[in-house]
């Protein structure tokens, strides 16, 4: 398999919660740095070039914590995992300032998240 570089790799992981400020207290302690972004639908955080999200309330669909893989081309990269086997769970779609997120489960149905900035 020719080596492609498609993707940027895992630069964003998001984590369900279930109480925003108790886990925003915990990961300020945990990154040592304070939210980028805080609002009451999200608080992102960045440290040592990752972007930690934490999603209230099982928003977004997450049940787990997703890792987002950083691509230049979202529908490109979601064809070529799609025929190697992979499943589309969420299509792509503009999140704002141009920012495109899908998600996809391997075979297991482990959710692989894709980010296109």
């Amino acid at each position: 398999m020719e080596n492609n570089a498609t993707t940027q790799g895992i630069k964003t992981v998001l984590h369900p919660v279930t109480d925003l400020d108790a886990a925003k207290a915990v990961y300020s302690a945990l990154l040592g740095v304070a939210p980028v972004a805080d609002a009451p639908y999200y608080v992102g955080f960045e440290a040592a070039g990752q972007h930690i999200g934490l999603v209230p309330n099982g928003a977004q669909g997450l049940t787990g914590p997703t890792a987002y893989w950083h691509v230049a081309d979202i529908e490109a990269k979601i064809a070529e995992v799609v025929a190697a086997g992979a499943k589309i769970k969420d299509a792509a779609k503009d999140v704002g300032g141009g920012r495109l997120v899908a998600t996809i489960t391997d075979p297991d149905g482990n959710v692989l998240g894709l980010i296109q900035d």
